[in-house]
């Protein structure tokens, strides 16, 4: 009976994502054979100072032909230090802004208003495309880290800001238009608005020759600059905070955490805002979660059968292992030409791989739709995610004894798919007690570790 229970298990374990046929491990923290792990170091860096920085990750589809539908969809972000501002901008994207760590003021204008929010960890809203908006790190004391999820309106990819004040790679909005089209829409001299609101940069593109590196580093510090307290104090006047209660907003942030969990256990909790339960997600059809996995710990595995979803390690260490197929790790998109090369390529497509690399903060990863994917946190773990092609989109957990999909399976079609019998598959399921996370260790040899501790103190007890 051992010998058929073993057999038994072999092929579930399997789809269960232990791929001990035809898998292949890569390398477990180089990212250079495994598509789907983004090491903190494919951060570009955008602007950077004192102050701060606002980095971009480079695109997804550079690194996989699976991730071609995510052309549209670039990571940012903005960390700054206490009592700083990231000065008014707007860009061509659409923004999911969620706030990692520290505190924040947020002014979001309007043709005729303006709104402000206290943010905290785990604040999240929509600013759509073309939204002028600015930033503060409200904290005495904590760095502020900010994400988001940019989607472009005008060309795939390619994210454009507009800033007030012009930094080093572009001018103001102002500076780019002509003299006689600024005094007619200001009704002012040109020397008084030049004075006002161009005069810095006037007098830089003058003296650009000899003053290059000057001018650089002055208009860099006008993209993250310093605020003093009394600054911050008037800027929070009637700053409103994140509803801790609703996150059915059409225009205010929600928090992430605010709602019960979806999953939750003694091992991790699984939060979820879904565009069912926010309306500002409907249009861009994401849905946004933040995970937290206790340090020895496993998010079981799992599939989404429509999302793609791009995960970010906010805190702690760990390591994750994703079913794919042979071919995925490609780089970039290309035409193959050749029909043989092309016959080849699927047959190897055929081939189950594992891929597997280890987590640090900073890191992202990306979980394609249908592609099996577990987690484990080697310490305390805390994962921010953004779901693309949110509707109609089901996680099925094929371990686990709540909506384990496995389980569904009539007990005929587990006799036809298994070598073991129906009987066997359902006792090895039921052999997991906890549904969505678990202890990373098994149960035998959690209770065989315990055993040996237990004699080892015994024998420490003699002396």
């Amino acid at each position: 009976m051992a010998a058929t229970t073993m057999k038994a298990s072999f092929p579930l374990l399997m789809v269960l994502g232990i791929a001990f046929l035809a898998s292949v491990c890569v390398s477990s923290r180089s990212d250079q054979d495994n598509p789907f792990i983004f090491e903190s170091k494919r951060f570009q860096t955008l602007f950077e100072n004192e102050n701060g920085h606002i980095r971009l990750l480079q695109k997804f589809d550079q690194r996989s032909k699976i991730f071609e539908n995510l052309q549209n969809y670039r990571l940012l972000e903005y960390k700054s230090k206490p009592h700083t501002i990231f000065l008014p901008q707007q860009t061509d994207a659409d923004f999911i802004l969620v706030v990692l760590s520290g505190k924040a003021i947020l002014t979001v204008l309007k043709p005729n208003d303006r709104n402000s929010f206290n943010l905290e960890r785990g604040d999240t809203i929509k600013l759509p495309a073309g939204t002028i908006a600015y930033l503060v790190n409200r904290d005495d004391e904590d760095e502020l880290r900010v994400l988001d999820l940019a989607i472009p309106v005008n060309r795939p990819g390619q994210i454009q800001s507009f800033l007030l004040s012009g930094n080093q790679n572009q001018q103001s909005i102002l500076s780019g238009f002509s003299k006689n089209i600024l005094e007619a829409s200001f009704n002012t001299d040109y020397e008084e608005i030049e004075k006002i609101l161009l005069e810095d940069h006037e007098k830089e593109t003058h003296h650009r020759r000899g003053l290059r590196d000057k001018r650089q580093q002055s208009q860099e510090k006008n993209v993250i600059v310093k605020v003093s307290k009394k600054q911050i104090e008037e800027l929070s006047k009637n700053a409103k905070s994140s509803s801790k209660k609703s996150v059915s907003s059409q225009s205010e942030p929600f928090n992430l955490r605010s709602s019960d969990p979806i999953y939750s256990n003694k091992y991790g909790k699984f939060f979820e805002i879904t565009p069912k339960k926010n309306p500002q997600l409907q249009d861009l059809d994401i849905f946004v979660n933040y995970v937290e996995i206790k340090e020895g710990s496993l998010l079981l595995p799992h599939y989404n059968s429509r999302a793609i979803v791009i995960v970010t390690v906010n805190e702690g260490k760990g390591d994750f292992e994703l079913l794919g197929q042979r071919n995925e790790n490609q780089q970039g998109l290309r035409e193959e030409d050749d029909e043989e090369e092309e016959q080849r390529e699927e047959e190897t497509k055929k081939q189950v791989q594992s891929y597997k690399a280890k987590l640090t903060p900073g890191d992202v990863f990306v979980i394609p739709a249908g592609h099996p994917v577990a987690v484990r946190a080697s310490s305390n773990l805390n994962l921010l995610g953004f779901g693309i092609n949110a509707e109609n989109n089901q996680r099925n957990f094929l371990a686990g004894e709540e909506d384990n999909v496995i389980s569904q399976i009539q007990k005929p079609v587990k006799d036809l798919t298994f070598p073991g019998s129906a009987q066997e598959v359902d006792r090895l399921l039921e052999n997991q007690k906890q549904s969505y996370f678990a202890n990373a260790q098994p149960q035998q040899r959690e209770t065989r570790s315990q055993e040996i501790k237990e004699h080892l103190y015994s024998i420490l007890g003699a002396f």
